[in-house]
């Protein structure tokens, strides 16, 4: 059957709009530019984000997707309509996402079929089976739109993420500069999370964690962080009876994060962003799992291990906790030590 893009020789492409959610769809960029290899493909997506993407071989163009101002759209719209695409997909689910594309002249837009944007689509696929929506992993979510629209999808697709070579070297340099040598066992530790509170381990835990796992393991051992953080960063540092590399200084974006979490050999987060990137690295890692459903991220755990604790309110997807948050608090530094030693295969 032929695909509905068999025309298409400019697609944009509306990217997910958390760190976390576009290296879950990276199967579908890979996806589309084998489908489409000589067409234009361009990225809609957050500025600040599209270093995510950077060095990957999926678009020719990145276009800022930041749309929630009036500026903002305008922007947008201007460099839409200057490459004038033939059709565009939307990996985003609001309305907004699908009139913004409208308004930037694109007519041919496919999509998830969802409530009042229905009229601004040429198709998709419905989220639900018989009214009812089934939690799926997103990166199977993404890719039913590239099944919907007739494309060969990858037998087994995997998130990606790609370094350069001037990346790889400012990743090196920086790693050099906090003492990090070739030989050295890392360990990342990613205790933030943009979404909310409600997905963060306490402080004090990462640091009791740290110390377990110097001792346990001589890991040399680096704390990530992103906007906002720094508070939480500065808990760990005051609690921790070890030395830590601390790269608040550094102001890691979420491209030099790519190389500096590649070289981890072990990473240990909450339930973030930063944990795909580890998955695409094929770096061993333990996600500490609260607040959020577990079944939209039960993709490419190979390499991964889970801990989470089953409680009457979980998963509740709040931003913050309004109980003790006990989800977390009930997860101890020795269980995710253990959890860690098993992925990895060390017995003690």
């Amino acid at each position: 059957m032929q695909s509905k893009l068999a025309n298409v020789r400019t697609l944009a492409v509306r990217c997910p709009n958390w760190v976390g959610d576009v290296v879950m769809a990276t199967p579908v960029f890979d996806c589309l530019r084998r489908n489409l290899p000589q067409a234009r493909i361009i990225g809609v997506m957050k500025r600040n984000m599209q270093g995510i993407v950077r060095d990957g071989p999926w678009f020719d163009d990145l276009v800022d997707g930041n749309d929630k101002t009036w500026a903002g759209f305008r922007r947008m719209q201007k460099q839409l309509q200057a490459l004038s695409p033939d059709a565009a997909i939307l990996l985003t689910n609001s309305v907004r996402s699908a009139l913004t594309m409208r308004l930037s002249g694109v007519r041919r837009i496919f999509g998830y079929r969802r409530e009042w944007r229905n009229f601004l689509l040429a198709g998709g696929p419905s989220p639900s089976a018989n009214g009812t929506v089934v939690p799926i992993p997103m990166g199977e979510y993404y890719l039913e739109i590239c099944r919907w629209l007739n494309l060969d999808i990858p037998e087994r697709p995997r998130p990606s993420l790609f370094v350069g070579k001037d990346l790889q070297s400012r990743g090196d340099s920086l790693l050099t500069r906090h003492g990090v040598a070739a030989g050295d066992f890392l360990i990342g530790l990613n205790p933030g999370a943009s979404f909310g509170s409600s997905k963060c381990w306490p402080p004090e835990y990462f640091a009791e964690l740290a110390t377990l796992c110097r001792k346990a393991l001589g890991a040399k051992i680096i704390l990530f962080s992103g906007p906002g953080e720094e508070g939480i960063i500065e808990a760990i540092l005051d609690k921790a009876q070890v030395e830590l590399i601390d790269t608040r200084a550094d102001r890691v974006d979420l491209e030099m994060l790519k190389p500096l979490v590649k070289r981890c050999n072990l990473f240990v987060t909450n339930d973030t962003g930063p944990r795909h990137y580890a998955v695409a690295f094929d770096v061993p890692t333990v996600v500490i799992m609260g607040s959020t459903d577990p079944r939209y991220t039960a993709a490419n755990l190979e390499r991964t291990a889970v801990v989470r604790k089953e409680l009457d309110c979980s998963p509740c997807h709040k931003k913050t906790c309004p109980r003790q948050h006990e989800c977390m608090r009930e997860i101890r530094p020795a269980e995710v030590l253990a959890a860690a030693e098993r992925l990895m295969k060390i017995r003690r």
